[in-house]
Order: structure tokens, then sequence, then C-alpha cells
């Protein structure tokens, strides 16, 4: 009985607490900013794990504008999410973050995305596991690679974490923009089972440390 009983709870687990699936037909309700503030703000690419996590932490940002849940750090060009998802590209879960430089700085969007995970966790983010969910930080500049080392230099020597980090800096290639209803997913499907257990108590622990870099409508 308890063989059943585990496969059973296996297989809940993987059905309804890990970060795939479509569970409503309803798509996301995108609102991007304008060409013209576009051309004004700063960009910075991150991946945390499921990007409904990582797109909700970041809008919580004051500064940040835009935020678009997509693929990057592979080589395959127009990855699906079924095929991301399933292991099958060099991809991870990311999202592109749109942000006023004199609002917030990339060295503080570096210092949120570190303190917004488990940057100690090899491939794996809670119960999402594979390198689609690796922690990493796709460099635009030598200036963002410096910056993204020595934050992580930093909190390694200050032990901030029980382990060393392993997040990926690499360089930045390319950002494919995720199927409509990944955005803005977090906000739209509140009671998704994965949102209640695994998003919703991770945007609120970062919001109670980070409550002073919060937009004001999120204090």
């Amino acid at each position: 009985m308890k063989q059943v009983a585990s496969l059973s709870i296996v297989v809940f687990t993987m059905t309804f607490f890990n970060c795939s699936g479509k569970t409503s037909n309803e798509s996301a309700i995108i609102k991007p900013v304008s060409a013209e503030q576009a051309e004004k703000l700063d960009t910075a690419y991150f991946a945390s794990g499921c990007f409904w996590c990582t797109e909700a932490v970041f809008e919580r940002v004051k500064g940040v504008y835009d935020v678009v849940s997509g693929y990057s750090g592979g080589k395959e060009k127009n990855p699906t999410y079924r095929q991301v998802s399933a292991g099958a590209t060099s991809h991870a879960e990311a999202v592109r973050v749109l942000y006023d430089s004199e609002e917030v700085s990339y060295n503080l969007l570096v210092e949120m995305f570190y303190g917004s995970h488990d940057p100690t966790t090899l491939n794996r983010q809670g119960p999402d596991v594979g390198p689609q969910y690796r922690s990493a930080i796709f460099y635009q500049t030598d200036q963002e690679k410096r910056i993204a080392s020595e934050v992580k230099d930093r909190l390694d020597q200050q032990g901030k974490f029980k382990d060393p980090i392993v997040t990926e800096i690499t360089k930045f290639k390319a950002f494919y923009i995720a199927e409509d209803y990944h955005q803005n997913y977090y906000e739209l499907h509140p009671n998704q089972p994965y949102i209640v257990s695994v998003s919703r108590p991770k945007v609120e622990k970062f919001m109670k440390s980070f409550k002073d870099r919060l937009k004001d409508q999120y204090k």
C-alpha cells in the first residue's frame, strides 16, 4: 500500500506542482511599454528556475517597466515551451527585464536576482529539475559581466549561502519570447496549485527581503 500511495503522490506532484502545462485558455494581458519609452530603457536577462516566478519577482521592482518570459542560453532557434520544458533544447526559462537605470541599477538587479532564488542548486529550483531551470545571468557587456561576477564572489566570500553559488554567467546571444499564456502567469492564475505552493512563497519571501525596492502598490 505504501508503494501505491507514494506513486500517487509522485504523479500528483509532477502534474500539479511543477512549472509546466497550460492550465487555462485565457491569454495573458500583456501591456508592453511604448516603443518611445523602450528606447530610453535598459535591458537585462536572467534565469532562475520557472519563469512564472522570475517574472513576478522583477515585475515588483521599482524602476522595472516591463518583464517578458521567454527562452535564452541555448543554440536552437525559435524553441517552443514543449521543447524547452522537456529538456529537448539547451535553453533555459528566462526573462527579459526593461528597466530605468536612473531608478534601479544593474548592480541592484543582480543583487535582487541572487536574493530571489537559490543560486547554489545546479540545474534545479525547487520541484523543477533540469538545465532548463538553471540559474543564469546573460550579460551583454563586459561591465555587466564584471558586476555579475563581483556580486557572486562577494556573496560567496560573505557566506551568504550555505553552499557555493553555481549561477552560470554567460554571454547573451538571443532571447525568444514564450507563448502568450505564459506572460503574466502569476497574476492571471493566482489559484493554480504551482503558483500557490511554489511561486507565491518565493515571491513573498523576495518582497520581505527587498521591501524598500518595491513599487508602491506592493509595499
